[in-house]
């Protein structure tokens, strides 16, 4: 409780003062500051995918911007022949605006990551734009087929979903979703949604699709590494997913050391102020982890 408060607190500070809790999870402001980050993940032998912080833009002249950044980011990673690729949400590149904009500035990215022989995935907002994502995704698909999306266990078309799209040309990240979403569409229970997590992604998997598995859930990686040996799945059908910065021991060591691709999420932008205080409410005890930092720093 007392470390929710403090949460709370830093939500009404300054930007600068809220710098160093946002340090662990934020790539940095620049392009050049991410692609840092990742050239250092690369060489630890991590694989990454880049966003670039943002989301219901309402001007066409910002969706374009974003549009423009995304491209020269491919260019950059092709450059500097890094091991990453693009996760990008509809709404910031326009689809708040019309489903048409979106799909014209999506595309046009796509084009430059076909030109790379790059991937790019396609992210999943909250359900009022799940369709209309399904649906681009779809699009893009029929022009370059190194392109994916994003399903949320906790909604419960996602089963369906997974069997109308799932085959060989299907790369789908699976994970549990962080929106808040009536009990009308999506499941409430927290076991109950790891469960769905669990068969989203043996679905996934038998039906030929690639899954990216992306969760911090310590039980569901042991459980799910289980049954990919049990049943002798490939390790160039899936990757485990994390997002940068999100403590998780030596876990992830450990699945690279068992020949496993593990990607992790990197993001930058002026957009770093609203995400950071999500995930410290998401684990509040970073707060803590911070402090005691600065403090050894001084010493």
């Amino acid at each position: 409780m007392f470390n929710t408060l403090l949460v709370k607190l830093l939500s009404i500070l300054p930007k600068w003062l809220i710098k160093p809790f946002a340090a662990p999870y934020v790539a940095g402001i620049t392009m050049g500051e991410a692609l840092a980050v990742v050239k250092a993940l690369n060489a630890a032998g991590f694989a990454a995918t880049i966003d670039i912080l943002g989301e219901h833009t309402t001007s066409k002249a910002e969706a374009y911007k974003i549009c423009a950044e995304y491209k020269k980011l491919y260019e950059q990673i092709a450059a500097e022949r890094l091991d990453a690729n693009i996760s990008l949400k509809p709404t910031h590149l326009g689809l708040e605006i019309s489903l048409v904009l979106a799909e014209k500035n999506i595309l046009s990215i796509l084009e430059i990551a076909k030109k790379h022989n790059n991937f790019l995935r396609i992210d999943m907002e909250n359900s009022p734009y799940t369709a209309s994502t399904i649906d681009i995704y779809q699009k893009c698909l029929k022009v370059y087929q190194r392109v994916g999306t994003v399903l949320q266990a906790y909604l419960l078309r996602t089963e369906a979903d997974i069997k109308k799209l799932n085959g060989e040309s299907f790369n789908c990240r699976i994970c549990k979703g962080i929106y808040r979403e009536s009990s009308e569409i999506a499941f409430q229970d927290k076991q109950t949604i790891r469960a769905k997590f669990i068969a989203n992604v043996k679905s996934l998997l038998k039906g030929g699709g690639y899954a990216a598995i992306a969760t911090h859930d310590l039980d569901i990686i042991d459980q799910l590494e289980h049954w990919l040996k049990e049943h002798k799945i490939p390790s160039d059908r899936f990757e485990f997913q994390v997002l940068y910065g999100v403590p998780m021991g030596n876990r992830l060591q450990r699945l690279l050391n068992s020949g496993y691709k593990v990607r992790q999420y990197v993001p930058y932008g002026e957009a770093w102020f609203d995400y950071s205080l999500r995930r410290l409410k998401e684990n509040p005890n970073i707060f803590w982890y911070v402090i005691g930092n600065i403090f050894k720093n001084r010493n």
